[in-house]
Order: structure tokens, then sequence, then C-alpha cells
């Protein structure tokens, strides 16, 4: 999850929140992606999880890989928290999963080539300490009690508060992972048309990407836990958000939703300020009980961007997370499935002449079909497998258009990254499939088994 934002002066005109999103604008030169995932941390003899700390843990990992690599530490009072180096930063979700957030990067070959050294370093601090890291959408097995809240209070707050605005708000903080890419629009008009895109076909993502079939030690009756934890959280900050396809959505639009989605804190001299459930519009006025008689900052107005967790999301790019995290081909299809929908604007409108007549229903419906029945899931008579095959294929003549070579032009361009989605069309089998078929085959129903199967 996010860290605290910096640099934002006084909030003095209302436009300013809407200008703060204008100014993500890029000319499409300046386009990059931005790859984060996320993996679970466990000790190799027990297959228990990381604690934050000890000898094997969270904060031995980040203190190797500052030691040996490089990386620059991020501190919360006591605590080492994060690291950053040339643009990325590692950072802890709240039940100790590990997440990389990638530079933004040209191509796909770049941000690839960063997630496999990111992996590569941290197997080598890994291996030294016997830990192990593994690539799913849900923790299989462990148990809620089992799962340590990392020390930083931003967690602290939306733990006290997740339980009463769902049921699932403490499970998908310490017991998800997912894999996302960050994307830049180059003007209100283009960041409507990917964020309808985006919204609409997150739920095809989802399914390509079903890879947490099994919780608590047995098969849970879902493709993609994850997906269904996250359909049963606030419903004040999560979901389809169906007014993105109101006419007249704009920038201003994404503003009056977020005025509308209560608060978790404010972040001050390094210490998060309890603002749970408190209002946006009443901290505009100076009204805000957590901070009676003081305004907001532009900071302030970019950490509350972060506090909504929508299927995509609006900032100064816009985030797509539907996806489960997975194995490490996975990590790169993601980026390329959604750079070859959104980057060339032949396939982005091939992709919305795909959607643009569904209704809030249908996209509704298929985000409940791909999390329980992945690319078997069926809508209106129509198929998700099909739809996914329609949905790749135009991806990768977005990726063709692109023609961004790698390794100094020996690959041809970026359409290889598709590879392991072609697979799943081709077969219709996800990652979740392929684990439930060795579940229930060869592993004989030992679910320890797929500690040393999903491991990095």
């Amino acid at each position: 999850m996010s860290i605290p934002q910096s640099g934002g002066g006084p909030i003095e005109r209302h436009e300013q929140l809407a200008e703060y999103l204008a100014d993500g604008c890029k000319p499409k030169e300046d386009w990059r992606i931005g790859t984060e995932h996320e993996k679970f941390g466990y000790c190799k003899d027990t297959h228990n999880p990381l604690p934050y700390d000890g000898e094997r843990s969270i904060r031995a990992v980040l203190e190797g890989l500052r030691d040996r690599y490089g990386w620059a530490e991020v501190r919360e009072g006591d605590h080492l928290i994060g690291l950053e180096k040339d643009g990325a930063n590692v950072s802890l979700e709240p039940g100790g999963a590990l997440e990389l957030s990638g530079a933004p990067l040209e191509t796909i070959h770049q941000t690839c080539d960063e997630v496999n050294e990111h992996l590569r370093e941290v197997k080598d601090i890994a291996d030294e300490i016997g830990v192990g890291f593994i690539g799913l959408g849900a923790a299989p097995i462990w148990m809620h009690e089992q799962m340590p809240l990392m020390p930083k209070g931003r967690y602290k707050l939306m733990n006290a508060y997740m339980d009463k605005v769902g049921t699932t708000g403490t499970t998908m903080m310490r017991r998800t992972c997912t894999v996302q890419v960050n994307l830049d629009f180059g003007s209100e008009a283009d960041m409507v048309q990917k964020m309808r895109v985006a919204i609409a076909l997150q739920p095809v993502a989802t399914a390509l990407f079903a890879n947490s079939p099994f919780f608590e030690g047995k098969p849970n009756g879902m493709k993609s836990y994850r997906s269904w934890v996250w359909q049963h959280l606030d419903p004040a900050r999560t979901g389809m958000v169906p007014f993105v396809f109101d006419e007249g959505f704009g920038f201003e639009a994404w503003v009056q939703y977020m005025l509308d989605v209560p608060m978790y804190f404010v972040y001050r001299d390094g210490k998060y300020i309890d603002a749970l459930g408190q209002s946006f519009r009443d901290f505009l006025k100076g009204e805000l009980p957590a901070l009676p008689g003081e305004k907001p900052t532009l900071s302030d107005w970019a950490d509350h961007l972060t506090t909504a967790f929508p299927e995509a999301r609006l900032k100064k790019f816009i985030e797509m997370r539907g996806a489960d995290g997975g194995p490490w081909r996975r990590l790169c299809a993601l980026p390329a499935f959604w750079v070859g929908l959104t980057y060339d604007q032949g396939a982005l409108d091939a992709a919305w002449d795909l959607v643009k007549d569904w209704d809030t229903e249908t996209r509704e419906a298929w985000r409940l079909g791909a999390a329980k029945d992945g690319l078997h899931a069926e809508v209106g008579g129509r198929k998700m497998l099909d739809l996914a095959t329609q949905v790749v294929d135009i991806a990768r003549s977005g990726l063709k258009v692109r023609a961004r070579p790698g390794l100094g032009g020996m690959v041809q361009d970026e359409r290889h990254f598709l590879h392991a989605l072609e697979d799943s069309v081709e077969t219709g089998m996800t990652p979740a499939d392929e684990l439930l078929q060795h579940y229930n085959g060869d592993w004989n129903g030992d679910l320890d088994r797929i500690y040393d199967a999903s491991a990095y």
C-alpha cells in the first residue's frame, strides 16, 4: 500500500483538487509503465508466515536488501518499513507481504527486467536466512491469528476500521496479494476512455490471472478468492464505480467521488492522526474533528486518493487493480496486457467497442463471475473464455503497433510477454485451475506442496 505523499502546498481553491489529477496528463512520448507486485514470505522449514522482527523476518529481508544492494531506508519512527532506489520502492503490506512498486519505465522489457532483478535480490537474501516467497492471490493455509500486523500507523488505523464497514477487510489486509500496473493518460478525454475500458475489462484480467483457489487449508470455491474478498469489503471505496460511464465523467467527477469516500487519517510530523470515517469536505472547510481549524494541503489530498480501492483507481495515473499475485511470467504479462490495450489508440478503440454497450449490471456480473469461475464464467450467454480470447488478441495487436524492441533489437517487440495469457485462452486453464488440478491429482490433497510449487 501507498507511502505518505509529500510536496503539496495548501488547498485554497476547490479547483485545485481536479487540477492535481489533470497534472498527470502527458504527451504520448512520455507515457510510462509502472509494475507493482506483492508476495507472501514464509519460513521454509515450518511454512509459517514471516514476523516483522527476528532472524528470519521481514525486517531481516529489508536490512539485507539495504546492506547488499544499496537500497535506502524508509522508516516510520523506530521501524524500518520500506526501501527506495532509482525511482522504485519496496514496502510492506499489512500482513507482511513484500511489495515492489517499480519505477516508471518506457517499455515492458525494462519493467520485466526490473521485476526479475528484484526477485533475484530478494531470493539471494531470503535463501541465506531460510526464507521463501510465494506468488499467490491469497494465503492458502494461514489463519488470521497467524498473521502479524506490520508496525505502520496507517495499518493500525485501517485494521480498527475495517470490520465496521464490511466483512473481509482484515482478510484483505493480511492475506491477499496482487499484481498491478500503473499507466499514463494524455488528456482528460484519454483518461475517460482508458478508465472506462479499465473498469469494464478488469474482470477479464481477474479471470486470466486467477490464482487463489485455496484458503485456510482447503479449496474455497473460487478461482480468485482475492477478488471475492474485495467484493465484501467497504462499499464506499471499492467496486466497479459505475459513475465512470456517466455522460460528463471527468476529473471533477472523480473528485466528487473521492470527497464522499470517508477518510482514514491525516499524516502530520511522521505520525498518522485518526480521522476514521470523517469527511474531506469538512476538512476543506477547516471543520475536520481530527484537526479543528486546520485546512488540508495537496499532500493530504494525495494521501486521501490512496484510500479508495476500486477495480481501477485514478490518481495522476491509472492503476489496474484486478489481478491476483502470481508466478513470474504473469508479473510481466499484466503490463503487457494493459499496455497493449491502452497505449495504442486503435487497440483502445477496439477494446471500447467490445464493452461500450454493457450496462452496470452486466459489468458487475462479469466481476462476480470472474472471481468464482475464472475463464469458465458466463454472462448473458457469452463465455468469458471467448471474451478473453478477443481481448488478448486486441492487446497483441496494440503491442505489435507499439513495436518496442528489446535486448538490443534482438527481440522484435513486447508481444512475447503475452505468451502466458495466450496459453490460458488456448487451454482454458488459469494458474488457479492448474493448482486445483495438482491438489486433486499428484498432491493427493496435500496443500503444503503449494509452497514449493509457487515459490519464486
